[in-house]
């Protein structure tokens, strides 16, 4: 036969390459888990940025329409101070008794002059005119 030595089959000479393979493939399934979690972690992160933009910017375009309320209440304040400005005030009101205006109305009524006469040329009512006249001639009787 021939002259080749026999070889003894040694179990451990197929295990020594066996468990390297194993602890490789083990490796490498262990990489592409690790590989694919940090992708989905990568897309939660993306989209919950996304979200935060989307909310950011809705804020942004509500302050903005804020913003513009605030310039047109502001413009609208400014046109009413200056519609403010143009009023006129009311003529003040004039007091009941004026005692220069007693005197005149005496005066008058002295020098002959008709109530309708005196209440003109005064701006009086003429019945204030009257009422005046009659107080000072009741006034008069008693003393």
């Amino acid at each position: 036969m021939s002259a080749l030595p026999a070889i003894a089959w040694n179990p451990e000479f197929l295990l020594q390459p066996l468990v390297f393979y194993v602890l490789l493939a083990a490796g490498i399934g262990l990489c592409l888990y690790l590989f694919a979690s940090l992708k989905g972690e990568i897309r939660g992160l993306l989209r919950r940025s996304l979200e935060g933009r989307q909310k950011v910017e809705a804020l942004e375009g509500a302050l903005g329409d804020a913003r513009l309320a605030a310039q047109a209440l502001e413009s609208d304040l400014r046109d009413l101070a200056h519609q403010a400005g143009m009023l006129v005030a009311p003529a003040p009101v004039r007091s009941g008794l004026n005692l220069s205006k007693r005197t005149q109305v005496l005066r008058m009524h002295r020098a002959g002059q008709d109530t309708a006469g005196i209440s003109a040329m005064l701006a009086l009512p003429r019945s204030e005119v009257e009422l005046l006249i009659k107080v000072h001639s009741i006034a008069v009787k008693q003393i």
